[in-house]
């Protein structure tokens, strides 16, 4: 079992210099191919005009775009050719949030860029909130601060739910590469039995799948702070953890942790719905 394919979701006119860096890592261990995937459209205008200098103006503006997209390209070609063996570029004048999760279907993990609070043009990214609850594939999470991919220790942030069971399944192949996993959940006193049953069952599930896992639980609050806390101790690089959300007034609206891992994250977080 292994990643075979890997997607890479770019975005148009900034750096993706940290998100390349983890995909090739992650590209080199399984021996896959990498599609790097871009789009971007113009929002729509906020003035109107007509005649040929409109028809200038659209062809200049769309003129743009198209350079946008193949420095996005060159960037991602200068990463990873003579690298990996078999890469593929795909792109579109549409809208990034729409085209880069339905390019997932080709792919077996997506690896995304971090983005702040505010910080996406839906035009020109997809946000990791869009592929995380869209693309149907595992997100791995990347922070501008990653400079390569460290899986020799991995936590698994367990909560007993629907999203952590897929989450755990679709990290087999990361966990297996991994020296030491930590399976961790986070519950209040009264609960810690029950807690440390599950965390056992887990670690239990994993070994039968050839991961020598260990389980613990904190007794605390499920905060990202306590689970980045735990991460630190072990010396975690990766995090592999359920996606939680909802659907507000067709907006999506998600849970603290999972906004935490997606916004701010201090290290790469695999994250499944």
């Amino acid at each position: 079992m292994g990643y075979k394919s890997i997607g890479v979701s770019m975005a148009v006119g900034s750096s993706n210099r940290a998100c390349l860096t983890v995909a090739a890592e992650l590209a080199e261990r399984f021996n896959a191919r990498v599609i790097g995937m871009a789009a971007t459209i113009l929002p729509a205008p906020l003035y109107y005009t007509d005649g040929s200098y409109g028809a200038e103006l659209l062809e200049r503006e769309g003129a743009g775009l198209r350079k946008s997209l193949a420095n996005a390209e060159a960037e991602f070609r200068h990463a990873l050719d003579g690298r990996i063996k078999t890469i593929e570029w795909r792109d579109s004048l549409t809208i990034a949030k729409d085209f880069i999760p339905a390019q997932a279907r080709s792919v077996d993990i997506v690896v995304t860029a971090a983005q702040e609070d505010g910080d996406s043009d839906p035009y020109a990214m997809a946000s990791p909130s869009d592929l995380v609850m869209e693309a149907g594939r595992p997100v791995l999470v990347v922070p501008a601060s990653a400079t390569w991919l460290d899986v020799r220790r991995i936590l698994v942030a367990w909560k007993d739910t629907r999203e952590s069971r897929r989450a755990v399944a679709d990290a087999l192949p990361l966990l297996q590469k991994a020296e030491e996993v930590t399976v961790a959940e986070v519950c209040d006193a009264l609960s810690e039995p029950a807690a440390s049953e599950r965390a056992n069952d887990v670690a239990a599930w994993l070994l039968r799948h050839g991961v020598a896992a260990s389980a613990i639980t904190r007794e605390d609050t499920n905060t990202p702070e306590n689970l980045e806390a735990i991460a630190s101790d072990m010396g975690a690089g990766v995090i592999v953890a359920g996606a939680y959300g909802h659907s507000r007034l067709r907006q999506w609206v998600l849970g603290g942790v999972t906004q935490h891992f997606i916004t701010r994250p201090s290290r790469c977080v695999l994250l499944s719905r």
